[in-house]
C-alpha cells in the first residue's frame, strides 16, 4: 500500500496544476497516471489558452461570452470564477517559462477564436498544448513530486453507505502495467481525478486512444452523479482519415471554409452573418454537415478549410504543425491546397458533477478537467476555454484537497440538489444486464479503518483482474468497436429519436457480450489487452450514459440537435440532465441551472453570431 496526503490520478493539464496547488498548501501529493505526464492528451491541444489580459478587455466580457457559448446551460458561479481566475494562470504560466508566441513588442499574442467578443486567445504556435504540459510537468520535477507512472487507475475505495453524501473515499486501486501489480493508493485527505475525456466511446474522434472516460466511469459507479452527458462537442475541422485535429487556429488567423461549389458557405447560406468561420464550434459543425447533406460537399464527406491567402511566413510562424499534420495524413501540402476537414467528437462538456471547488457529493473525492462538469461549459464549449479551465479548477481542486478555506461552494451537488424527477422511456432496461455484484464500487461499507476500505478495494479488484485473465470469450474489441459505431452513427451532430433508441439497443447488446470477454494473453507484464478489456467497460458506461441523455433532452440547446425539437425550450429544459448509478440502474433527474452570478444575473437570450 502507497500513502499520501493527495493522490491525483491522471497527470494531464488538470492533474499536473493540481498537484502543484497540492504541493504548495504543503501536503504530500502523488500523481498516478497510465501513461507518462508528457504523453498526456492535453499535448494535442493546439489552439490556445483564453483569458481577459488586455485593458480593453474584461473577465466580465469573458464571463459573457462563456455563458452565451454554453447557450445560458452554464452555471455563473463557475463560469464568473473561471473568468477572473483565468489571467493569473495564463501570467503564472509565463513565469514559469511557458513560451508564448509573441507580438513585436514582446508583449504574449492573442488571436480571435470562435465566439469571442475579443481577441483573447494566448497560444504557442499550434502546440499549445504540448507546451503547457512540459512547463508544468518542469514544474512537478522541480518540487520533488512522486510520480507514479504506468499505473492505471482501476477503482475507487469509497465506502457503500445507502446516501452517496454519507459516502468517504479513502484512496484509489491500481494496476502497475509494466509488472502487473494490484495495488492500493490511500489518499489521507483526498483523491482528485483528472482522467481526460471519453472520446474512446466514438469511432471518429480527436480524442487519443487512453481517453476511454475512466474517471467518469469509476466515480459514477461509486456514486458520483454524471451530468449532462449528452452534451458532446463535435469540432469542426479535423481530418477525414483519421480524427486528428485542425486548430481552431487556423480559423481565428483567417482561415476560410469553402463547400464543394466554392461558396464560402457560412456567409452564403446564412449560418452566421456576422462572425461566418468564427462562430461558435456547434454553429459551424452543424452547417458543414449541413452542406455535404445538401450534395455541397466534396466526395459527399467534407469540406475545404483554406490558409493559402495568409502567406507562407505567417503560416510558418503561427501555424506550422498544421502543415505537417495535413501531408502526414491526408498528403495535402496546406501551402498549396486547401485541407479536407469535417466534424469530430472532440470534447465532452458534461463529467462529474463537482461543486467550484471541484469536490464531488463523496467526501474526499474531487475531479477536475474534462472527465468533471463544474458547470462551466454547458451546452457547448467555446474554443480556448479548455486549457484555461485545466488550470484554473485543478488548482482549486489540488488547493482545497490540500486544506485551503476556500468558502462554502454555492454549486449544490449529489442527491440533495435534486428539484425534479426524470423519466424516458428507452427501448431496453440501461445498465447492468444481470444481478451480479458491480465489480467497481468498493464493499467497504462500514468497517472500522480507512485502510481496510483500501484493503477490501484491493482485493476485489483483484479477484476483478484474475477472472478476466482466466476466462476463455470473445476479445473485447468486438464489443468495443460495436459501441463505437452505434454512437458514430446514431449519436452524432444530428440526432433522431429513434437513432438516439437504436444506441441504447446496441449498447444494452453489448454489456451482455461483455459478461463473455476474456484476456488471451495470460502475461503480467505490459498486458495491454487486459488493460484494454478493463478501458471498455468504462466505454459503456460513458457511451449509455450519452445516449440517454440525448434521449430524455427534448429540446435543440447548443450541441445537442433533435430533429423533432427544434427549439431551444427554457421553460422546460433550462436545467442540468443528472445520471446517478442506483445499484447498477441508471437514475434520470434533474436540478436547475444557476444564472445569478456574483456581480449580475445572466438573462437568457438568443444565441446568434
Amino acid at each position: 500500500m502507497y500513502e499520501h496526503d493527495v493522490i491525483v490520478v491522471g497527470a494531464g493539464g488538470a492533474g499536473l496544476r493540481a498537484a502543484i496547488a497540492a504541493h504548495e498548501e504543503g501536503a504530500d501529493v502523488a500523481l498516478v497516471t497510465k501513461l507518462h505526464p508528457v504523453r498526456s492528451h492535453t499535448g494535442a491541444a493546439e489552439g490556445g489558452i483564453n483569458a481577459a489580459l488586455h485593458e480593453e478587455d474584461s473577465w466580465e466580457l469573458h464571463a459573457y461570452d462563456t455563458m452565451k457559448g454554453s447557450d445560458y446551460l452554464g452555471d455563473a458561479p463557475a463560469i464568473d470564477t473561471f473568468a477572473k481566475q483565468a489571467p493569473e494562470e495564463v501570467i503564472q504560466l509565463e513565469h514559469w517559462g511557458m513560451p508564448f508566441s509573441r507580438e513585436d513588442d514582446g508583449t504574449v499574442s492573442q488571436r480571435p477564436f470562435g465566439g469571442l467578443s475579443h481577441p483573447r486567445t494566448t497560444y504557442a504556435g499550434a502546440e499549445t498544448g504540448h507546451h503547457l504540459l512540459h512547463t508544468m510537468y518542469e514544474q512537478v520535477v522541480k518540487r520533488g513530486i512522486e510520480v507514479y507512472e504506468e499505473w492505471y487507475v482501476t477503482r475507487a475505495a469509497v465506502t457503500d453507505h445507502d446516501d452517496p453524501a454519507e459516502r468517504e473515499c479513502h484512496g484509489v486501486v491500481a494496476y502497475e502495467i509494466k509488472t502487473g501489480e494490484i495495488a492500493g493508493f490511500h489518499a489521507r485527505d483526498g483523491v482528485i481525478l483528472a482522467t481526460g475525456g471519453n472520446g474512446q466511446a466514438f469511432d471518429h474522434t480527436t480524442n487519443a486512444v487512453a481517453n476511454s472516460g475512466d474517471g467518469q466511469a469509476i466515480a459514477y459507479r461509486a456514486g458520483v452523479p454524471l451530468e449532462d452527458m449528452e452534451f458532446v462537442q463535435f469540432h469542426p475541422t479535423t481530418l477525414p482519415s483519421t480524427g486528428v485535429l485542425i486548430s481552431e487556429g487556423v480559423r481565428g488567423e483567417g482561415g476560410i471554409l469553402y463547400n464543394d461549389e466554392e461558396e464560402r458557405f457560412m456567409f452564403e447560406y446564412g449560418y452566421a452573418n456576422n462572425e461566418g468561420e468564427l462562430a461558435s464550434r456547434d454553429v459551424v459543425s452543424r452547417a458543414e454537415l449541413t452542406e455535404v447533406n445538401e450534395g455541397r460537399g466534396i466526395n459527399d464527406e467534407y469540406v475545404h478549410l483554406d490558409m493559402r491567402h495568409l502567406g507562407e511566413e505567417r503560416i510558418i510562424d503561427r501555424l506550422e504543425n498544421i502543415l505537417h499534420l495535413a501531408e502526414d495524413f491526408e498528403g495535402v501540402d496546406g501551402l498549396e491546397k486547401p485541407m479536407p476537414v469535417k466534424p469530430g467528437q472532440h470534447y465532452q462538456m458534461g463529467g462529474l458533477e463537482v461543486d467550484e471547488h471541484g469536490e464531488t457529493c463523496i467526501d474526499g473525492l474531487y475531479a477536475a478537467g474534462e472527465c468533471a462538469c463544474v458547470s462551466m461549459h454547458g451546452s457547448n464549449r467555446l474554443g480556448g476555454n479548455a486549457l484555461p479551465e485545466l488550470l484554473v479548477f485543478g488548482a482549486r481542486a489540488g488547493r482545497h484537497a490540500a486544506g485551503e478555506d476556500l468558502g462554502e461552494p454555492r454549486i449544490p451537488t449529489g442527491p440533495g440538489a435534486q428539484h425534479e424527477d426524470g423519466s424516458v422511456e428507452t427501448p431496453v432496461e440501461p445498465g447492468n444486464v444481470d444481478d451480479s455484484t458491480d465489480p467497481v464500487v468498493a464493499d467497504g461499507g462500514a468497517v472500522a479503518t480507512p485502510e481496510a476500505v483500501l484493503e477490501s478495494a484491493v482485493d476485489a479488484e483483484r479477484e476483478r483482474v484474475e477472472t478476466l485473465l482466466e476466462r476463455d470469450g470473445i476479445n473485447h474489441a468486438d464489443v468495443r468497436a460495436e459501441v463505437q459505431e452505434t454512437m458514430t452513427e446514431n449519436v452524432n451532430v444530428f440526432r433522431e429519436e429513434s437513432n438516439l433508441k437504436q444506441a441504447l439497443r446496441d449498447i444494452h447488446k453489448a454489456r451482455k457480450q461483455y459478461r463473455k470477454v476474456g484476456v488471451e494473453d495470460p502475461s503480467r507484464t505490459y498486458n495491454t489487452d487486459l488493460i484494454h478489456t478493463i478501458e471498455t467497460r468504462n466505454i459503456l458506461d460513458n457511451a449509455e450514459a450519452i445516449a440517454l441523455g440525448a434521449l430524455a433532452r427534448e429540446e435543440f440547446r447548443g450541441a445537442h440537435w433533435r430533429k423533432q425539437y427544434q427549439e431551444r425550450d427554457d421553460e422546460n429544459w433550462l436545467k442540468h440532465t443528472m445520471l446517478a448509478w442506483n445499484d447498477g440502474t441508471p437514475n434520470l433527474y434533474y436540478k436547475p441551472v444557476i444564472l445569478e452570478g456574483d456581480e449580475q444575473t445572466y438573462e437568457p437570450k438568443e444565441r446568434s453570431y
